[in-house]
C-alpha cells in the first residue's frame, strides 16, 4: 500500500499508525521530496475531481482569486501539498482523506 502525503500530516500519521496496526505494510510517499508524475496526477484527478483539493487548508485560502476559480489540476501543480491527505492506494484501489467511511474501506475486521 502507498500513502501519498507528507510527514508533517497528522492525518497521514494516524492513517499510517491505523493501517500498520491492521497489518498492511505501508510505503510513505513524500509528495513534496518525490513529487507526482503526470500520470499519477491524472489517475488522483480522474478518480477524485475537484475533491482532490483540500478547500479547508491555509494554503488555500490564501490563493488568489484567480487561482481559486481554476480548475484542480491548475491548482495542484501550482501548489502540489493543496492535496487532500492522505491519498491511499492498494493495488487499483483508491481512497483519499481518512475519515470513517475511508477508514471502514482500509480496517474492515
Amino acid at each position: 500500500m502507498i500513502l501519498y502525503g507528507i510527514p508533517t500530516c497528522d492525518t497521514c500519521k494516524k492513517a499510517q499508525k491505523a493501517l500498520k496496526d491492521a497489518g498492511y505494510e505501508v510505503i510513505v510517499r513524500d509528495i513534496r521530496a518525490e513529487p507526482l508524475s503526470e500520470i499519477e496526477w491524472a489517475e488522483f484527478l480522474t478518480e477524485f475531481g475537484s475533491a482532490l483539493v483540500n478547500k479547508k487548508s491555509t494554503t488555500y485560502r490564501g490563493l488568489s482569486m484567480w487561482l481559486r476559480e481554476s480548475e484542480a489540476d491548475a491548482q495542484l501543480l501550482a501548489h502540489p501539498t493543496l492535496m487532500k491527505r492522505p491519498v491511499l492506494k492498494f493495488g487499483n484501489k483508491l481512497t483519499v482523506g481518512w475519515d470513517p467511511a475511508v477508514q471502514e474501506i482500509w480496517l474492515k475486521t
